[in-house]
């Protein structure tokens, strides 16, 4: 069963179409990331689904059943944008108030559960308003985890955190899908640690889908290749190109990159049949971001 279905999913506001004809499929037990530029429908699109924003058109279903069922609503955890919570309270009774907000049974030991799974049990008596954008980040992922949600549904959640804070949020959306069978989608504008944790991607743009697929399609579709600098950078380009068949000068990187011969043939290659020493040699591959960055120009021809 999928989590999310969309179809032909449209949002207007005035004369301005937000989403237009969305599809998109969430599998169950997925990290999804959901990726786009700013103003491309992503935040719009997750409003819609956790019912902040009426659709002006096409179907939401979630867990097979249409969006707005109360037994459905119950089962999705949100942070969007920043969690409310009120400043001068401790972290602990802003967890009290949605706890009884939420009408938990048990809420003292599921407040410590989840405070336990976000690695903030031991700032429960501090108040909020001195509490890091990471620690409040991680309240937010706290709240939305409160009565064991199914679907946890998350907004730019690691833009702003430090390289341990993105440490920390990888570890605990790892943890809520493999331990507690949670699904999560995600947006973020951070392609390099997103690539790390997700399992699935949406990519949008204009309020409509250009790509759906999992990490293994995306994994096929980027490449690996040889990158190299050698003294003679024009010349090594030219016979490459011809010998390889695919040779490209990085201007980002100053590099030469050959998709198609491993770095050892690749350097033997130039030093023994034209005398070129290659001063550096490694081999990489295309990531997430130049993949999205590709896309997103390919579209705009």
């Amino acid at each position: 069963m999928n989590a999310i279905e969309i179809g032909n999913l449209s949002k207007t506001f005035g004369e301005k179409r937000a989403v237009d004809g969305l599809n998109m499929t969430v599998p169950q037990g997925a990290i999804y990331g959901f990726i786009g530029e700013n103003g491309s429908g992503k935040s719009t699109t997750e409003k819609l689904i956790c019912g902040l924003l009426p659709p002006s058109g096409g179907e939401i279903k979630l867990f097979g059943k249409d969006y707005k069922d109360r037994e459905v609503r119950s089962q999705i955890g949100v942070l969007i944008e920043s969690p409310g919570c009120f400043p001068n309270y401790t972290v602990w009774n802003n967890m009290k108030l949605q706890a009884a907000n939420l009408g938990l049974k048990n809420e003292n030991e599921e407040i410590r559960r989840v405070l336990r799974l976000v690695r903030m049990d031991g700032a429960a008596g501090g108040k909020f308003k001195n509490c890091s954008l990471g620690m409040k980040q991680r309240i937010g992922i706290a709240f939305a985890l409160l009565g064991r949600p199914k679907l946890l549904i998350l907004d730019e959640p690691i833009n702003g955190l430090d390289a341990d804070g993105m440490r920390i949020m990888r570890e605990i959306l790892a943890d809520v899908t493999q331990n507690f069978g949670c699904t999560v989608l995600i947006s973020s504008h951070i392609l390099g640690e997103l690539e790390k944790i997700a399992t699935h991607y949406g990519i949008i743009r204009g309020g409509k889908m250009l790509r759906e697929m999992t990490a293994s399609e995306l994994n096929a579709d980027c490449p690996t290749y040889v990158a190299l600098k050698a003294d003679d950078m024009e010349k090594a380009r030219e016979v490459l190109q011809r010998a390889f068949g695919r040779a490209e000068y990085d201007g980002a990187t100053g590099e030469i990159r050959v998709y198609n011969g491993k770095a050892e043939d690749v350097a033997m290659f130039l030093f023994g049949n034209f005398g070129i020493p290659v001063t550096e040699l490694k081999t990489a591959k295309i990531s997430l971001e130049e993949y999205y960055v590709g896309l997103m120009q390919e579209g705009r021809k």
